[in-house]
This record gives C-alpha cells, sequence and structure tokens, in this order.
C-alpha cells in the first residue's frame, strides 16, 4: 500500500503536476492522521471495555462483602439490645429490694448479659485489595468511592467504642475475679459446667449479695451507658452507611 501511494507521487512530480502532487499529500496526510485517530479510539475503547468489566468485577465482590457484613451487623445489634436489657433488668432487681431473683434467674441473667464480647468484623478482604492497589480510581460513582473509603475509617472509629464496651464489660468480670463471689455458681446453674467437663458443686455460693453492692451498681450502670452509646451512636448509623453503600453498588451494577 505504502509503495502504491508512493507511485503515485513519483507520477505526478515527474508529470510536473505540483499543485496535484499537493493535493495528494494533503489527502494521504489526513488519511494517515484519520487512521491512527480510529486506532486510538478502537484501543481507548477496549481499555474502557476493560475498566467496565474490572468494575462489575469489583462491585459483584463487593456487593457479596457487604451484605454479609450487614447481616454480621444485624446480629451484633440483637446481641448488644440483649445485653443492654439484661443490665437494666439487673438495676432493677438492685432499685427493688422487695422482688428478687432466684439464685437461678440471677446466674443466667449474668451469664447471659456478660458472656458475649461484642466485636464487629466485617469482610473487607476485597475492598481492602482494591484501596492498596490503587483501584478504586476504577469505580465510576464518586460518592461511592468517597463513601468506601469513609467506611474504613468508621470502622476504626466503632472499633474504638467496642474496646471501651469490652472494658465496662471487664469490669463487671473482675467483681467475680478480685471477691468472694462465685463463677463456680453461675457455671452450675446454667449448665456451663457440663459444656466445659466441670464437675458440680454439692453447695452453691450465692452471689445474691451482689444485689446490695454500690460497685456492682456503679458498672452496671456504666455497661448500660456504654452499650446504649454503642447502638445509637455507633451501630445505627453504622448500618445506616452499609445500607447507602449497598444501594449504591446495586445502582452501579450492569
Amino acid at each position: 500500500m505504502i509503495r502504491f501511494f508512493r507511485k503515485i507521487r513519483q507520477s505526478l512530480l515527474s508529470e510536473g503536476k505540483t499543485g496535484k502532487y499537493l493535493k495528494y499529500a494533503i489527502g494521504e496526510i489526513v488519511l494517515v492522521v484519520i487512521g491512527i485517530l480510529i486506532a486510538l479510539a478502537i484501543n481507548n475503547s477496549n481499555q474502557n471495555r476493560v475498566i467496565q468489566e474490572k468494575e462489575q468485577t469489583y462491585l459483584n465482590g463487593l456487593r457479596a462483602e457487604f451484605k454479609i457484613s450487614k447481616l454480621k451487623l444485624s446480629e451484633l445489634i440483637e446481641v448488644n439490645k440483649s445485653n443492654f436489657y439484661g443490665a437494666k433488668k439487673l438495676l432493677e432487681y438492685i432499685s427493688n429490694k422487695i422482688e428478687s431473683p432466684s439464685e437461678t434467674q440471677f446466674s443466667e441473667l449474668l451469664f447471659n448479659t456478660f458472656s458475649s464480647d461484642i466485636s464487629f468484623n466485617p469482610n473487607n478482604s476485597l475492598l481492602n485489595e482494591i484501596i492498596n492497589s490503587g483501584s478504586l480510581k476504577d469505580i465510576s460513582n464518586t460518592d461511592l468511592r468517597i463513601q468506601l473509603t469513609n467506611w474504613i475509617s468508621t470502622i476504626e472509629d466503632v472499633s474504638k467504642q467496642e474496646n471501651e464496651l469490652g472494658i465496662q464489660r471487664e469490669k463487671v468480670l473482675d467483681i467475680f475475679r478480685t471477691n468472694d463471689n462465685s463463677l463456680r455458681t453461675i457455671f452450675d446453674l446454667t449448665g456451663v459446667n457440663q459444656e466445659i467437663g466441670v464437675q458440680k458443686m454439692e453447695q452453691n455460693i450465692s452471689n445474691l449479695e451482689l444485689l446490695n453492692s454500690r460497685k456492682f451498681e456503679n458498672n452496671i450502670l456504666m455497661f448500660i451507658l456504654t452499650t446504649n452509646a454503642m447502638e445509637k451512636a455507633h451501630y445505627e448509623p453504622l448500618m445506616e452507611d452499609l445500607n447507602s453503600i449497598l444501594k449504591l453498588i446495586e445502582n452501579e451494577i450492569k
């Protein structure tokens, strides 16, 4: 093809047709430029297609991750609520000197309220990979990019509050480590002893005297405050963020 064009140019020059030669040369240049532009357009189109396919792969993976995280958070909110209402019930027993729980009721309430640690562990493996590899730019929706970035810092804030809640929980449990109260009684009356293979005591030591302990009451109050703050100031806003992210992801998936 190049030889063909060269022969035409040489023929025009040899015949002295300079004007036609110039027009032909310009036309040839235009054709070359058009060819380059078409090639660039095809290349850009292929690159955009690859980026779009990559984005869709990321979006589908993120949707799966955030759905699992939503399930985890929903379950954790229920556990936190259960602990909150359990602690409030203990406070009612402390305040009401007339109606006292049985030893079994008290043991079950203590165990159910303070045996579960609170820790949100979202599935962020793909999100971390996207951020660390610099591929977050491949997410075309600006709002989604911002929310995905903010999600990581929000999780860190939630973790700090969970640590504070864990401290308040430990302060309640410390009463059984430092005083003459009996964890063994709680294990016996809640069936934990059977699960861990510990023989049941012939005579249980009562823990009901804790209902008259100011230290116990103060620790329960702090636990209630921290548990409530965990839900209202952290878990509920976190669930709103999670739902917002999922909605944006769903809108971008084709």
